[in-house]
């Protein structure tokens, strides 16, 4: 049977699944080159992104009356602002490099390199998002709407410390599944529009069911705490907040952060891998 003739592929065309691979591959062996300086300093910059939307969440969702999934779709919509940073602006996110792990399976990068990028991004995500709360907290932003942000905020730091272990751990996965996605989904666009529509329906899911994001929870559980101490806030909430400690954060951030490792890593880059970069034994 004749084969019908196929329309030719334009430079404007979306990359295609196995391109898509590729690319995915090839980034992963370019972060993994970069020098130290280089990876600290975009790895601050993601954590500081990732704020920029967790605040802008807060915002919208503080006072709202559309009801309970209106209300969390528009802040995740809001929340998007962070990934749509980290991928257009430049920056290292460590629940998007999860997708290195396609790079390691294909033998292109070292466990070593895999493991290092990791430590290095996410120690600095750890500081540009503990950052981003202290200036938020100095500008006053907590204290918007009499103390009404602040106290939002207290609340989400609060549900978040109180979670528990199994139900971080899975909820991280489910989240860096649909991260590690809105990054992938961005390897097939060609140009910015293509991106931003790409990270925001899956990042504004992620959010509105409410599940765990740790480079998110790393500004998140600091900023609730700080925002208790603003007066306004603090004659909102009263003895409601949650004292600060070091053990109900790292509680909080262990699991959810194993979990969007085997979310990104396993079940997204790992079955990725299998099905488009895989080689077949002889």
């Amino acid at each position: 049977m004749t084969e019908l003739p196929r329309p030719p592929v334009s430079g404007l065309d979306a990359f295609a699944p196995p391109e898509m691979a590729a690319r995915v591959a090839a980034a992963a062996v370019a972060k993994t080159n970069m020098t130290l300086l280089q990876t600290a300093a975009l790895g601050v910059l993601a954590g500081a992104f990732i704020a920029f939307g967790a605040m802008a969440y807060t915002l919208v969702v503080t006072g709202s009356s559309l009801g309970l999934g209106p209300t969390r779709l528009l802040g995740g919509i809001a929340f998007a602002l962070g990934l749509i940073l980290v991928i257009v602006g430049g920056a290292e996110l460590f629940t998007g490099n999860n997708l290195l792990v396609m790079a390691w399976a294909d033998r292109r990068i070292g466990l070593a390199a895999l493991l290092g990028n990791w430590a290095v991004v996410y120690v600095a995500n750890l500081v540009g998002a503990l950052g981003t709360a202290v200036l938020a907290h100095w500008a006053g932003m907590f204290g918007l709407g009499e103390g009404a942000v602040g106290a939002t905020a207290v609340e989400i730091a609060t549900a978040k410390v109180g979670l528990g272990l199994v139900p971080g751990f899975f909820r991280g996965l489910l989240c860096n599944v649909l991260v590690c996605l809105a990054v992938w989904l961005c390897f097939a666009a060609r140009d910015v529009t293509g991106k931003v529509f790409a990270i925001l329906f899956p990042i504004a899911t992620f959010v509105a069911l409410g599940f765990e994001h740790s480079v998110a929870n790393m500004y998140a559980i600091p900023a609730g705490w700080l925002a208790a101490l603003d007066p306004a806030v603090a004659a909102r909430v009263g003895a409601s907040a949650s004292a600060p400690s070091i053990g109900a954060f790292l509680g909080n951030l262990i699991p959810v952060t194993l979990g969007n490792i085997v979310g990104g890593g396993g079940f997204v880059a790992l079955v990725y891998y299998v099905i488009y970069l895989r080689r077949p034994r002889a």
